[in-house]
């Protein structure tokens, strides 16, 4: 089959401006080439045409092997023309002979007739060969200097790529554990509207139940003292003769001892009960379950196979994540820092550490190297201790230090004052003090976190958790 003979113009892709390469056409009819498509997919975010912006239905629109086949051609075409013209222009235009010699005063290549003519008789000249070596030995090391940093702006470039789809994998991650925070305080919501309505209810049956046994004891005095009138009428109104011989028997009910009906008290609901300072109540009772911490974790620098949870409180080893290598993530190591950082005053926070057999806590420099393997020392930037195989304890001091614990900790209070250079460890349960760093601090300072992996790569039994602080709102 013959190829299709199109214009130049007609095999150029809309979106690099080049000729085709692996063109494929949409159901528009628009083509493009498929990796410039791909891109143009990724950025927008919807797979519309470039051109006409119609929404394509499928992700792998089909190659169109006739444009390919015609772009391929022209660019053939294109490659023989232009061998053609490097050929030709291996010629001295002045001479029609093959360019042997390099000038160098004019530094330009010569044929042998321009070398003893006037013009070039008096320069130095060399063979080409020997003038492209040298000039290629000059130009070599700041071709490979731009070389190296085309590839450094590449790899920044394919990162930056990288972060762009991140985030909004990160945005809609981010939002969906929103929607879970928010659906516990709806649940928690309607479940007290559900509870006071309940005691709303019960509240109207208590209240109807005795109004009506009330009701019903005056209604039944009613109907007995309405029978006693009514047959005191009847005798009344009757002949005289009947009425003294029933003279007794009236006389005798209409002495009908008179009861005071009760006055009712409290009989209403109690609506204040219910409505007064409603919001504030349901605030306070909200309180027993919200809590707050000193200090939560940063996702943006937890290495890529740990897992955070409860609000960023609880850090656990997991499947590894596809997140960017921004340049705050630790990478290196299964580490992770709070988002807090000090470069003041004294602050301290609790670390549930569980059964975890394989941890390390403490704090870091904001400046430490968070992409290569370094030592967890005072001298790299890290003051922290650790529990390694599951019973030795070591501050990671240089050379670290063993320490003698009584009681196997599972709750570790971290203090930093950062004015007298002090970071100290405390057995929360017992108080005593486990082991104290003395540093001269002078940049900001992070508190780390590394919960690592049990053996054989299995999840490490207990989660690193920052230790809840109750609110301290004051209800009066």
């Amino acid at each position: 089959m013959e190829p299709l003979l199109l214009s130049e113009e007609a095999l150029k892709c809309p979106l690099c401006c080049e000729v085709f390469r692996y063109p494929v056409t949409l159901q528009c009819g628009h083509s493009a080439c498929k990796a410039c498509l791909q891109r143009f997919w990724d950025r927008k975010g919807a797979l519309e045409c470039p051109i006409c912006r119609r929404l394509e239905v499928t992700t792998r629109p089909p190659i169109n092997l006739t444009l390919k086949i015609a772009a391929d051609r022209f660019q053939q075409q294109q490659q023989q023309s232009g061998t053609a013209s490097e050929e030709v222009g291996e010629l001295c235009s002045t001479h029609n002979e093959k360019l042997k010699l390099f000038c160098q005063r004019d530094e330009l290549p010569i044929c042998l007739i321009c070398h003893v003519s006037k013009e070039h008789k008096s320069h130095e000249c060399c063979s080409i060969t020997d003038a492209v070596k040298d000039r290629k030995a000059g130009i070599s090391p700041r071709y490979t200097s731009l070389s190296n940093h085309l590839r450094m702006l590449e790899s920044v470039r394919d990162n930056w790529r990288e972060i762009e789809e991140y985030i909004k994998t990160q945005a809609d991650e981010t939002e969906t554990l929103i929607r879970d925070e928010f659906q516990k305080l709806h649940d928690f919501l309607w479940e007290e509207e559900a509870s006071r309505l309940s005691a709303l209810r019960q509240e109207e049956e208590l209240r109807g139940k005795r109004v009506r046994s009330k009701l019903e004891d005056i209604s039944t005095q009613v109907e007995a003292l309405s029978a006693i009138i009514r047959d005191a009428e009847t005798a009344m109104n009757g002949s005289d003769i009947q009425f003294l011989k029933d003279y007794k028997k009236t006389i005798s009910r209409l002495r009908y001892t008179k009861q005071e009906p009760e006055v009712l008290t409290e009989a209403l609901i109690d609506t204040s009960q219910f409505l007064g300072s409603l919001k504030y109540s349901v605030w306070k009772k909200m309180a027993d379950i919200v809590y707050h911490c000193p200090l939560y974790f940063d996702p943006n620098t937890a290495q890529a196979n740990l897992i955070l949870s409860d609000e960023l409180t609880t850090v656990h080893y997991g499947k590894k994540r596809p997140v960017p290598s921004n340049h705050e993530r630790c990478s290196s190591r299964m580490a992770v820092l709070a988002v807090a950082g000090f470069t003041s005053g004294k602050h301290s926070w609790d670390v549930d550490v569980g059964d975890g057999n394989d941890w390390y806590i403490g704090v870091a420099r904001e400046s430490v190297d968070r992409k290569h393997a370094v030592f967890l020392h005072p001298s790299e930037g890290f003051w922290v201790i650790g529990l390694c195989n599951s019973d030795n304890y070591w501050a990671q001091t240089s050379p670290r230090t063993r320490l003698v614990i009584r009681s196997k900790p599972r709750r570790i209070t971290v203090e930093l004052d950062y004015e007298k250079g002090k970071v100290t460890f405390l057995n929360a349960a017992e108080g005593s003090v486990m082991y104290t760093f003395k540093e001269k601090f002078a940049e900001r300072i992070f508190p780390f976190f590394s919960p690592g992996i049990h053996d054989n790569g299995q999840c490490n039994p207990s989660p690193l958790k920052i230790c809840h602080l109750k609110s301290s709102i004051l209800f009066y």
